[in-house]
Order: structure tokens, then C-alpha cells, then sequence
């Protein structure tokens, strides 16, 4: 099993900045991949980004490219995301999600084995 952690949640301006990150605990040794889901009111849950645990390349949604920064850092088993330049649009709960299943990709909810209890960014003057 594995645990995870999110944090680094909170309210912030439109155009403001905030980084999350995710902690993981337990039988990490066998992460493969790491990814940011968000979830707004009445809205299914979406990909947002996501990084591969050994070769850490990285996958965006459209809508965060160039906005959002996914990092991980091995050592720790924790990820991040870097948001900056934040729209009222990414208001939702931000969920910290791993290890892909096989033969999965790592933009689709339904691969990911692990999810932490989510965190909530909320963009609003």
C-alpha cells in the first residue's frame, strides 16, 4: 500500500501563484509515475499532470501548459506542482494520485492504484 499526502492548497488571487505538494509513504519502491488530478463542483474528475518516476518526463493538460510545473523529488517520494499565472477556471479540489497500472496511460484517472484525500485551490478576488 501506499499513502499520499497532499498539501499547499488555499486561496489565492487571480494571477497569483501557489505550489502543492504530495508525500508519499509506504511501498514506494515501486512507483512508476506520479500525477495531479483536479475535480471542480459538478464537473468529472480531470487530468491536470503527471511525471514519470524514473526518466521524469512530464505530461500536461492543455489548459495548464505553460502555467503548471510538475517536479518530483526521488529522496523524498514527494511531488509537486508549481502553479503560477492561476485562473478563477482552476478553482477545484487538486488530488495527488500513483503508480499506473500496466499496459495504462498516465493521463486517465482510472490507471492510477493510489490517491491522496485532495486539497482545495480556490482562485477568486
Amino acid at each position: 500500500q501506499v499513502q499520499l499526502v497532499e498539501s499547499g492548497g488555499g486561496l489565492v488571487q487571480p494571477g497569483g501563484s501557489l505550489r502543492l505538494s504530495c508525500a508519499a509513504s509506504g511501498r514506494t519502491f515501486s512507483t512508476n509515475a506520479m500525477g495531479w488530478f483536479r475535480q471542480a463542483p459538478g464537473k468529472a474528475r480531470e487530468f491536470v499532470a503527471a511525471i514519470t518516476w524514473s526518466g521524469g518526463s512530464t505530461y500536461y493538460a492543455d489548459s495548464v501548459k505553460g502555467r503548471f510545473t510538475i517536479s518530483r523529488d526521488n529522496a523524498k517520494n514527494t511531488e509537486y506542482l508549481q502553479m503560477i499565472s492561476l485562473k478563477p477556471d482552476d478553482t477545484a479540489v487538486y488530488y495527488c494520485a500513483s503508480q499506473v497500472r500496466a499496459r495504462c496511460t498516465v493521463t486517465a484517472a482510472g490507471c492510477y492504484e493510489y490517491w491522496g484525500q485532495g486539497t482545495q485551490v480556490t482562485v477568486s478576488s
